[in-house]
């Protein structure tokens, strides 16, 4: 007998998405404790199974580059999928939702000169150590980066390959202030942007730095609850076996 599932909490909004969601297996490829915590301030509890994708596809090989968080956050969700459907087969998952969270340096290219002197943004990654989390500041302090998260949802259907994966991405600027280099040095010895990517937490002290923000805040701290929501409901009113099978 297949144990029992039920990653809907009592208080989760009463939505048709949501209700499609009570009792089935709901799972969260990804161990980040921020992206567990906004999902269950929304009301839902998946459990957690960090994918072991590596994380490593070329980021060259992308012509649009916002679409490399949605093809990592494929890549995590399915390989989630499918371990766990060849570990437990009498108790597959119902929904799998994989996540990635990027920075790029700057916005889109918005004037002629850039779009014609091929201006790219470049992806920042975790800082290497404290002088790299200072240069990452440094060249972000006054300006303008974007935050990108790819979800991807998979779940099973009856045709092969047997799963269907749908995916979104959300964007969000985030505008610095003018920041002293005392300010940045500062939080550069607290060392709390070592092991986030850009090298500031925005839901932290790095808020400090931070001007303004344009967009959903809890995407800049790793998940767009309002957008995977609405795909949701999405998948709901167009997919008549949605979550049926």
């Amino acid at each position: 007998m297949a144990p029992q599932h039920n990653a809907v909490l009592p208080t989760a909004l009463k939505t048709p998405a949501i209700q499609k969601l009570v009792n089935k297996r709901i799972i969260l490829a990804s161990g980040s404790p921020r992206r567990k915590e906004i999902l269950q301030t929304l009301g839902l509890a998946p459990e957690v199974v960090p994918s072991t994708f590596a994380e490593n596809l070329p980021l060259s090989s992308f012509e649009d580059i916002h679409e490399y968080p949605v093809s990592t956050a494929i890549q995590k969700a399915v390989e989630v999928y499918q371990r766990v459907l060849t570990d437990a087969p009498d108790d597959p998952p119902d929904l799998v939702i994989g996540a990635d969270t990027v920075v790029f340096t700057h916005a889109l290219p918005s004037t002629t000169i850039e779009m014609e002197t091929g201006v790219r943004q470049e992806l920042l990654e975790k800082p290497s150590s404290k002088e790299d989390n200072m240069r990452m500041l440094k060249d972000l302090n006054g300006g303008v980066c974007e935050v990108v998260t790819g979800v991807s949802l998979v779940y099973p259907i009856l045709s092969a390959p047997g799963y269907e994966i749908k995916s979104i991405d959300e964007r969000t600027l985030v505008y610095f202030g003018d920041n002293e280099d005392h300010v940045l040095k500062a939080y550069v010895d607290s060392e709390e942007g070592l092991d986030r990517a850009g090298g500031f937490a925005v839901q932290g002290r790095g808020n400090l730095l931070i001007r303004k923000i344009d967009g959903d805040f809890h995407n800049v701290v790793g998940f767009p609850g309002a957008s995977f929501f609405k795909l949701l409901d999405l998948l709901v009113e167009e997919e008549e076996d949605f979550l049926a099978i």
